[in-house]
């Protein structure tokens, strides 16, 4: 029974919750966090998170979304992160792909967001996209821990989140075929790794091309245990666990 612990389970990408969220039980996951990205979402996951016994939230404003959101959408964080069954501040990051023209207005919100999580001591999952560096030395300023969600950098980069207190979150990118990230796994212990699936995206092999959800957490685990060389059961005992290290679950 395996945790996913980075979802988008939002009727925006879903016809059917409770048919989502019933295909996710039969497939024997235990727990999901379900992400949010801006205002809307977030208010989703907090009713979402009420209705379903396997959802947890987290509640955060995505970088892509820096240039539409408001200190108003900051404060409605603050006045929600000790909700039941919220459990981190997420998700939230830098992305430099798409934007290059905004990163102060990103570092901005980032720091902003950080500091949320630092004075009410939760957990943070962290979207970095093209912005490792900038990434690294502003989450040097803050005391917070939590999951680099969607891993896929280098082993040394590995190394550095793992030396700061952070999870790696390893979702279907590890199935692709030219996917670097299955060297950088063989030398990572487990106990560094929690399992993701980023749903309705990053779909693994061999389902790429159909729309992604939480069940696909199995596909995850098996790639990944015939790649370390290890057991279902004993993936799920070790990842179980570094989730509630990290998330009050």
């Amino acid at each position: 029974m395996f945790i996913d612990t980075h979802c988008h389970i939002y009727r925006e990408y879903y016809d059917d919750l409770d048919m989502i969220v019933d295909k996710i039980k039969k497939a024997n996951i235990k727990k999901i966090i379900n992400n949010g990205c801006d205002i809307q979402s977030n208010k989703e996951v907090l009713s979402s998170v009420l209705k379903y016994d396997i959802m947890y939230g987290a509640i955060g404003i995505h970088p892509e979304n820096v240039d539409k959101y408001t200190e108003e959408d900051l404060n409605f964080i603050v006045e929600h992160i000790k909700d039941k069954k919220i459990v981190a501040i997420g998700e939230i990051g830098l992305d430099y792909y798409w934007v290059k023209d905004n990163k102060e207005k990103q570092i901005d919100l980032f720091r902003k967001q950080l500091a949320i999580a630092e004075e009410f001591n939760v957990p943070v999952i962290i979207h970095s996209r093209d912005a490792t560096l900038d990434t690294i030395n502003i989450l040097k300023e803050y005391k917070v821990k939590g999951v680099i969600h969607s891993f896929s950098g280098s082993y040394e980069t590995a190394c550095i989140y793992i030396k700061m207190g952070f999870l790696l979150g390893i979702n279907g990118v590890i199935t692709f075929k030219n996917c670097n990230l299955k060297e950088v796994l063989k030398k990572i212990d487990l106990s560094n790794i929690v399992l993701e699936t980023d749903s309705p995206y990053l779909t693994p092999v061999p389902f790429r091309g159909e729309k992604n959800d939480s069940s696909h957490i199995n596909d995850i685990a098996l790639f990944i245990c015939d790649l370390k060389n290890v057991s279902m059961s004993s993936l799920a005992q070790v990842t179980n666990a570094n989730v509630r290290k990290c998330f009050d679950i």
